[in-house]
């Protein structure tokens, strides 16, 4: 099992599909997200959108990372992820998490460290 890496929103990239196939370059699996994606959002979406090295990577410019309202506001404040924000908890960051229970584990797991 790969050691964590945590997205600015607390998901594990070590263990996200699209990370993964982005490390493995194995294009039949972008391919599988890009289409599961357009069917779930009604948009275009292609395989290298479905591309991702991880939202804290430098100069990441892939997939939704560009878009994403967690992980700009981590970056404008400054934050390795949302554990070590002083706002945390905040309405940006909550509506996330209601919908990814392993990611809000994460960040409370991190959090806990910190006190």
């Amino acid at each position: 099992m790969s050691e964590a890496m945590y997205a600015k929103c607390g998901l594990d990239c070590a263990q996200c599909d699209a990370y993964i196939a982005t490390k493995n370059n194995d294009i039949e699996a972008l391919q599988k997200m890009a289409d599961e994606a357009q069917k779930q959002f009604n948009i275009e979406f292609t395989a290298d959108q479905s591309r991702c090295t991880g939202c804290s990577s430098d100069g990441v410019k892939i997939g939704y990372t560009e878009q994403c309202a967690v992980r700009l506001c981590a970056l404008e404040k400054g934050v390795e992820n949302c554990a070590y924000c002083g706002d945390f908890g905040c309405e940006t960051i909550t509506g996330f998490l209601e919908n990814a229970p392993k990611a809000k584990a994460n960040l409370e797991k991190i959090r806990a460290t910190l006190n």
